[in-house]
């Protein structure tokens, strides 16, 4: 791989599926900790169910889905679980230990919430958290020893966009890059603060994969026809940023 950070990430969420425990990915918003965990069941093989948690989900909800992923074998990455109450933390923390248990005992079926289920020995259970954020709890002490913990750092944005735009067909990515990229940080400095204004790595990707469109529409005709890429770049800017 390009960028190497995702290696380690790579590493430990492995390495806890091997010792029968889940991942738990941790950082600020925008680090990759479910697109990390995505693309590594991807990379396996594996069909990977995202669940954004909230304060609305209870131990019944929680345990259907537990249920299922047993059963079918697939990956379940549970986002923001540190919105959940502690409540209904305490009885998902008996429902993860079954799964657990029951395949570090290598079982065919278990007992789960009363019933004889199935357990395919593929699924796995990931977490991702924001810690220090408003209105997220604390994770009881026997639910942290269920997951092997691993703190995301901001990415490096420029070797990113120089990655995706050498994807999508651009020449001279290394210096289009750099401009993207300052160009957004200059947004984020100088431009309006409301939420629904967003100059993050998210909405530079977004950027990046409509220039990539953009160019394969051009991609018949002759050189001297086609836009420069720069100002592929600036109207696809005015594009996503405009009020629609």
């Amino acid at each position: 791989t390009i960028i190497s950070f995702p290696d380690r990430c790579y590493m430990t969420l492995t390495t806890a599926l091997h010792l029968h425990r889940g991942g738990s990915p941790k950082g600020p918003a925008g680090t990759g900790k479910t697109e990390t965990t995505k693309d590594l069941g991807k990379s396996l093989g594996q069909y990977v169910i995202v669940v954004n948690c909230s304060e609305g989900l209870d131990y019944k909800s929680m345990g259907r889905m537990y249920s299922g992923l047993a059963q079918t074998g697939a990956w379940g990455c549970f986002d923001e679980f540190n919105r959940i109450n502690i409540e209904v933390l305490s009885v998902v923390a008996q429902q993860i230990l079954s799964i657990l248990s029951a395949l570090s005992a290598t079982q065919s079926n278990f007992i789960f919430e009363g019933q004889n289920i199935r357990l395919v020995p593929t699924c796995g259970i990931f977490i991702t958290m924001n810690p220090g954020y408003a209105g997220r709890t604390e994770l009881p002490d026997n639910l942290k020893s269920m997951f092997r913990p691993i703190s995301m750092v901001v990415p490096d944005s420029t070797l990113i966009a120089e990655i995706i735009l050498f994807g999508e067909g651009f020449n001279n990515c290394k210096l289009l890059a750099k401009k993207v990229f300052t160009l957004y940080s200059l947004a984020m400095q100088q431009l309006s603060k409301q939420d629904h204004y967003d100059f993050g790595l998210r909405a530079l990707t977004s950027l990046l994969r409509y220039a990539g469109n953009k160019r394969r529409v051009c991609a018949t005709l002759p050189d001297n026809e086609v836009p420069h890429y720069s100002l592929m770049l600036i109207f696809g800017y005015r594009k996503i940023t405009s009020a629609k």
